[in-house]
């Protein structure tokens, strides 16, 4: 019997999306403020990602 789990992923594209964010806030070099606001930013980049592409293409394999 083989056992299938579904994992998530989403971890994943947070962590993705916090890294990327930070390095754009440092690459700005506007002073240390942007690179938690690019942090923020990319956590909500990813969160959009996940909710509109990743989520609507599973419920289009069903």
């Amino acid at each position: 019997m083989s056992h299938h789990e579904d994992k998530s992923y989403d971890s994943y594209f947070y962590i993705i999306g916090l890294v990327a964010g930070l390095f754009t806030g440092a690459i700005v070099n506007q002073g240390f403020i942007y690179i938690p606001v690019g942090a923020v930013l990319g956590l909500l980049t990813a969160a959009l990602f996940l909710k509109v592409l990743v989520k609507g293409r599973q419920e289009s394999d069903a």
